[in-house]
């Protein structure tokens, strides 16, 4: 996964009123099997590089591509395709269907791409089983606690197998030792040879379960530690209009 900067455009993105935009000027690849923590405080543009790479927001300049897609020239019915293919979603409130059981809620994806019911089931079931979380299969998301619906929250992203896992703040709702779970769960997935994108303001998180570390700070790249390559560079100062 990548953002080009190909001069002498710059990649950036969010606008900010009359100010500059939320992300300045990046190129970021993510080698197949990283585990990568994008760290900075509320507003340092890390949610609008998530968005990038989701394919919820599109760049003022320059590419995203995402295991061979370009993500930036999609339309909406491409970018929701891309979405069901090629990422898998975590969130910080866990964005589960109170009236679905759990089974029913990480099945929903691949009904949505059009895999087959007994399919669906069977592969909920193993992620389920896998995650520790098998009993409660029946179960609505409301009876369980918050680490249990995170668990839920992954084995729905992780349904259609996809290459990139983005989780956006995994642990931000949860209790200390809740957290504690979810993180070594992401762990465990990365070690197994899922590729995660973490974004949060965290810093026990990221050196938990992650194996790299960029910092953003006022739409900018600060710092990247661990990169198993040279992936991020800063270009000019100056915003894109």
């Amino acid at each position: 996964m990548h953002t080009q900067k190909a001069p002498p455009n710059r990649v950036s993105a969010g606008q900010r009123g009359d100010g500059p935009p939320a992300l300045h000027d990046a190129s970021l690849t993510v080698q197949p099997g990283e585990a990568v923590a994008i760290l900075g405080p509320s507003g340092s543009g890390k949610s609008t590089l998530l968005n990038l790479i989701a394919g919820l927001d599109r760049p003022d300049t320059g590419t995203v591509t995402v295991h061979g897609v370009r993500v930036d020239g999609l339309g909406e019915a491409g970018a929701a395709l891309y979405r069901r293919s090629k990422i898998g979603m975590v969130c910080q409130f866990f964005n589960l269907l109170d009236d679905l059981t759990v089974a029913d809620n990480v099945v929903l994806p691949a009904r949505l791409a059009g895999m087959a019911r007994r399919e669906a089931d069977r592969r909920a079931a193993e992620l389920l089983e896998n995650l520790g979380i098998d009993r409660h299969a029946r179960a609505y998301p409301g009876r369980l606690s918050g680490g249990e619906r995170q668990r839920v929250a992954v084995a729905r992203a992780l349904m259609n197998r996809p290459p990139l896992l983005l989780a956006d703040e995994p642990t931000g709702a949860l209790a200390t030792v809740a957290g504690q779970e979810v993180s070594r769960l992401l762990a465990e997935l990365n070690a197994d040879g899922q590729t995660i994108v973490v974004v949060t303001h965290d810093l026990a998180l990221a050196r938990s379960c992650t194996n790299r570390t960029v910092k953003i700070a006022d739409g900018r790249i600060i710092e990247d530690i661990g990169a198993r390559a040279v992936a991020w560079e800063t270009g000019a100062a100056q915003a894109a209009r």
